[in-house]
């Protein structure tokens, strides 16, 4: 049986069913926009990256956002939901590690990579993004040496991802 995707309506109706605060629905909302932007644009270049799997993805990524282990919570419910293509995505985008080296550009790359762009409901790039979530393991090293390690990682799949499309992610948003 092939995975069933919701549609952008079934999102929005279960981020409201769970009770998913205003501000992380928008969030949400600009998180899936960057993603599709990234990723029609890939598949203008070739690449068959499946536009109903992010949409679903990228809107209720944080339909839990105010539970502990958020990204558990929500994967077992998209899970519970039949979306477990969904769910797969949602239970690792917190700690996903881009990994540039490898050829193929993934769905979840381009969820993450949103993710880590997007700060409530305004695209503002990788650099502040990350920055602002830096200052706030600033006295923890050993998280903060995480963290940079991540945006290392984002920043090289950003550039990759930039060069196959010969544009700057700034400026196709």
């Amino acid at each position: 049986m092939a995975n069933q995707h919701p549609t952008r309506e079934e999102c929005l109706a279960l981020l409201e069913e769970y009770n998913t605060p205003a501000h992380v629905i928008r969030h949400c909302i600009k998180v899936t926009e960057t993603a599709l932007k990234i990723a029609e644009a890939l598949n203008k270049k070739g690449y068959h990256l499946d536009l109903r799997l992010i949409q679903g993805a990228g809107l209720i990524h944080d339909i839990a956002r105010v539970e502990e282990k958020h990204w558990e919570v929500g994967a077992d419910i998209a899970e519970g939901l039949g979306y477990c293509q969904e769910a797969k995505i949602i239970r690792i985008h917190m700690f996903y590690n881009c990994n540039p080296k490898i050829d193929e550009i993934n769905e979840t790359d381009i969820i993450c990579l949103s993710d880590r762009m997007v700060k409530e409901d305004k695209y503002v790039g990788l650099e502040r993004r990350m920055q602002y979530i830096l200052d706030q393991f600033k006295d923890q090293e050993e998280i903060a040496e995480r963290i940079r390690e991540r945006i290392k990682e984002n920043k090289a799949m950003l550039v990759r991802i930039e060069q196959i499309l010969g544009t700057s992610i700034d400026s196709l948003m």
